[in-house]
C-alpha cells in the first residue's frame, strides 16, 4: 500500500488527513520532522518510517500578525522549509503536495471575481509572501502538487489548538456582544471536505497523469463567498446563543498585518476532475459549517 507521510500531522488537517486514509498516512509530529531542521536530520525523520511514496506539507508558520515582526521564524517553516522538502521529494523520486492560501491575492473591495490559479499572485505581508515563497519552492520537485485553501476550521483534537469557529463559540459564550470583521470576502472550509478531495488527487495520481489531467496547482474550499461577520453570525445562530454580532471594517479591527479584502478562490478547475473521476464534491460554506456543527 502506498504510504505518505503528513507533515504536521499533529494539526486539524493533518488529524483529518490521517483519520480518513489510516492506511496510506503516517502522521508525523514536529519532533519527528521539523522544517526548521537542518536536511540531513529532516531527510532522516521521513526515511525512519519507512517507505514512502509522497509528503503532504500541512506544517506551516500561521500566526499572520506575529510574522510582521517575525518574519525569520516564518519563513524558516513556510519558505526554507519547503524548499528542503522539494529538494528530498526531488532525490526519492516522492510527491510532494504543498498547502498554500488564498493570502497570496490581495482583492480590492471591489472585487467580486473569484481568483483562477493563474491569476497573478500580489501578497502583502510577511506571512502572505512567504506562503508564495513555498510554493515557488515545492515546484522545484518533479512531482508536485499546490493546493491553495482557507481559513481551515475542524476538530480540536489537541490543547493549544485554535481556529475561528471554535473561537467564536468561546467568546460568544462570555461576551453579550462581538465585534467582527466585515469587509474581507472569502470561503473557510472544513478540514474534512480538503482532506477528502487530497487523497482523491494523491489516490489517483497515476490515473491523472496517464490522462494527462495532473493539476500541479489547484484551489480547493468549500464552495460560496462570505465574510468572517457572517460567518460568526452563522455560529451563534447554531449555538443558540443570544450574542450580538456587530460589523466592523478591518481598518476598525486594526491588526498588525495586512489582509486581502477578496480572496474567493475558483474551484472550476476541481470540479471538472471531479465530473470526470468521480471525486467528492466541495459542499457550500454553510451546509460545511452546519456539518461540523453536527459532528463536532
Amino acid at each position: 500500500m502506498t504510504r505518505y507521510a503528513i507533515v504536521g500531522g499533529g494539526g486539524q488537517l493533518g488529524q483529518a488527513l490521517a483519520a480518513q486514509q489510516p492506511g496510506h498516512a503516517v502522521p508525523l509530529t514536529r519532533q519527528q520532522a521539523d522544517l526548521t531542521a537542518n536536511i540531513a536530520d529532516l531527510t532522516g525523520g521521513l526515511l525512519s518510517v519507512g517507505p514512502l511514496a509522497g509528503v503532504i506539507n500541512c506544517a506551516a508558520y500561521t500566526q499572520v500578525d506575529k510574522a510582521e515582526t517575525a518574519t525569520a521564524d516564518c519563513q524558516a517553516v513556510n519558505a526554507a522549509g519547503v524548499e528542503k522538502l522539494a529538494e528530498i521529494c526531488q532525490r526519492q523520486d516522492w510527491l510532494l503536495v504543498q498547502l498554500s492560501s488564498d493570502y497570496v491575492f490581495n482583492g480590492t473591495v471591489d472585487r467580486n471575481v473569484p481568483f483562477i490559479e493563474t491569476d497573478l499572485p500580489t501578497p502583502q505581508g510577511v506571512y502572505a509572501r512567504s506562503k508564495l515563497a513555498g510554493e515557488q519552492a515545492a515546484r522545484a520537485a518533479p512531482r508536485h502538487l499546490v493546493i491553495r485553501t482557507c481559513g481551515l476550521y475542524g476538530k480540536l483534537r489537541q490543547p493549544g489548538h485554535a481556529n475561528f469557529v471554535e473561537t467564536i463559540l468561546r467568546v460568544a459564550a462570555q461576551r453579550p456582544n462581538l465585534r467582527v470583521v466585515a469587509d474581507q470576502h472569502c470561503t473557510p472550509s472544513w478540514v474534512e471536505d480538503i482532506a477528502a478531495a487530497i487523497w482523491f488527487l494523491v489516490l489517483n495520481e497515476q490515473a491523472l497523469r496517464a490522462a494527462g489531467d495532473w493539476p500541479n496547482l489547484l484551489h480547493i474550499v468549500n464552495q460560496g463567498a462570505t465574510t468572517w461577520h457572517e460567518v460568526a453570525l452563522r455560529i451563534v445562530q447554531l449555538s443558540g446563543l443570544e450574542t450580538t454580532v456587530e460589523p466592523i471594517s478591518t481598518a476598525e479591527y486594526g491588526a498588525p498585518a495586512p489582509r486581502p479584502a477578496y480572496s474567493v478562490l475558483d474551484t472550476g478547475l476541481y470540479q471538472q476532475l471531479v465530473t470526470k473521476y468521480g471525486g467528492p464534491p466541495l459542499p457550500t460554506w454553510d451546509a460545511a459549517l452546519e456539518q461540523y456543527w453536527q459532528t463536532r
